[in-house]
């Protein structure tokens, strides 16, 4: 077997609240393979978007290892090595004072190696991959509807062209054309460009639309990591809950025929 993309063992997170300690991780272990699109889902306080700022270096767990493509996770602080990891905030975190381009522009910018008709030919590439037309490029994020924010953070997030997603909430906010629009778009760049996704979101309709395999975090871990129809069949209350509701079924019986259902 290739060596995984994330590979995170033992891994503890404990937050100080006064006196008191809360343990939010414990003993965790998740793998994710190359080429995956993994769900990570699960209830409130549960680490879900911790564990995403965790993958990306921004958080520092209490104990445990997080290992990166190959590398640890303390190293994509160093030069270069963020390039490697693309990251979609659930807001969408624009710059409000840079136009869209500025934006999508910025990690190039940081590098300081390129010149600037290169950079801002790439980050026009990156516009039009996520469906924008090149007329978008000096609006400013006050002037973009939820969808288009979503499409220029995404491109921002895919400028270095990077192996591996993360994604909180992608969907979050959209209408449910908008959702299924950008469901489709993060589909075919996922095939594309060869990615590994790694996505937050409690929308069940992505969850079955998207995910290869779903993990599931509760009692301070992952308690199943596997392909949806497995995890669906897990005896667990809050798998039972969370999948097997009106929503849910709904959701699964739209989508039955897809092959990630498998």
């Amino acid at each position: 077997m290739t060596e995984p993309v994330v590979d995170i063992r033992q891994l503890w997170t404990v937050f100080q609240n006064g006196d008191k300690q809360a343990v939010i991780h414990q003993d965790l272990d998740l793998t994710v393979q190359r080429g995956e699109v993994l769900s990570l889902v699960g209830g409130s306080g549960t680490g879900k978007t911790v564990l995403l700022r965790q993958m990306l270096g921004l958080e520092i767990p209490a104990r445990g290892t997080i290992t990166v493509l190959g590398r640890p996770v303390a190293e994509l602080g160093q030069r270069g090595a963020a390039s490697r990891v693309g990251m979609l905030f659930q807001q969408g975190a624009l710059f409000s004072a840079f136009t869209v381009l500025e934006n999508i522009a910025f990690p190039l910018r940081e590098l300081g190696v390129l010149p600037a008709g290169l950079i801002r030919d790439a980050a026009m590439v990156k516009l039009q991959m996520v469906g924008l037309p090149p007329e978008a490029a000096d609006k400013m994020p006050s002037d973009l509807s939820g969808g288009m924010i979503k499409r220029v953070a995404l491109a921002r997030a895919l400028i270095m062209d990077p192996p591996l997603l993360l994604l909180d909430e992608p969907t979050a906010g959209l209408d449910p054309e908008s959702s299924d629009s950008f469901c489709a778009l993060l589909r075919s760049l996922h095939e594309a460009m060869g990615l590994t996704v790694i996505m937050v979101t409690h929308d069940l309709d992505t969850i079955f639309e998207l995910s290869t395999r779903i993990a599931v975090l509760a009692e301070h871990k992952v308690i199943i990591n596997a392909a949806p129809r497995q995890v669906v069949a897990f005896e667990h209350p809050f798998i039972r809950e969370f999948f097997l509701g009106e929503r849910g079924r709904r959701a699964m019986a739209l989508l039955a025929p897809s092959p990630q259902l498998l």
